[in-house]
């Protein structure tokens, strides 16, 4: 992701970026049992690292996780249920205490779904291979799907991703991993994260994201040559 041509890949370090003191998962576990009421009982892995997020699997809800923009948000009905799986979420991660607190507290938790690589199309037109990524993700903000992918997100993702057991790990195929490349709904973008288990909960040290850059601007600052000699 970046610039929409080719360019030479720039990597943005976010050190320590997620407070030590708070529980990775706030449940304890990599993933969990969604219980959500008229709705169905997914696994989900509910995670604080960048934003907190919870991470579904795309199949369990009824997604393949290529989905674009118009896919969901043109389904009125698709963004009710997912407002209402995030709202039993945030219940779970300790966000909010009732339901009905959800609809004023729309910035966290994120919702996301998570899908193996798959070739699709993105928004651009530009295809995207499935050797080209390591797994699917399509995010929700603001109760509308994201025509790319945040950036606190793209934290979560990749942290999720370095931690074997969680939905984004075994959607990237699972086991080991300092970096995955997803695919989104405007293209792909790879992120990685260094994090260990320290007395029982995950460390974050850095999180890892590849962009592209262009020059935006060029000039010259002419200095008096008195200034210079003083």
């Amino acid at each position: 992701d970046g610039v929409t041509f080719p360019a030479a890949e720039v990597k943005i370090e976010f050190m320590s970026p997620v407070d030590p003191s708070e529980a990775r998962f706030p449940t304890g576990n990599l993933v969990d049992d969604l219980e959500v009421p008229g709705i169905g009982t997914f696994r989900a892995t509910m995670i604080n690292a960048g934003i907190p997020t919870i991470f579904l699997n795309a199949d369990e809800i009824g997604y393949t996780g290529t989905e674009l923009q118009e896919a969901i948000n043109g389904d009125p009905a698709a963004l009710e249920r997912f407002e209402t799986i995030r709202a039993h979420g945030a219940i779970r991660m300790g966000l909010i205490s009732d339901v009905a607190e959800a609809a004023a507290r729309q910035h966290t938790p994120k919702i996301a779904f998570v899908a193996p690589a798959a070739s699709y199309t993105a928004s651009s037109g530009k295809a995207v291979a499935a050797e080209e990524i390591d797994l699917n993700v399509r995010a929700l903000s603001m109760g509308k799907l994201h025509h790319a992918m945040m950036g606190t997100a793209a934290v979560a993702i990749g942290t999720a991703a370095a931690i074997p057991g969680t939905l984004v790990n075994l959607a990237a195929g699972g086991g080991d991993r300092e970096a995955v490349t997803f695919g989104h709904p405007s293209g792909t973008l790879k992120v990685g994260a260094a994090a260990s288990q320290q007395d029982g909960n995950w460390i974050v040290e850095k999180v890892v994201m590849s962009r592209s850059a262009r020059i935006l601007m060029e000039g010259v600052v002419r200095i008096p040559g008195d200034v210079i000699s003083a």
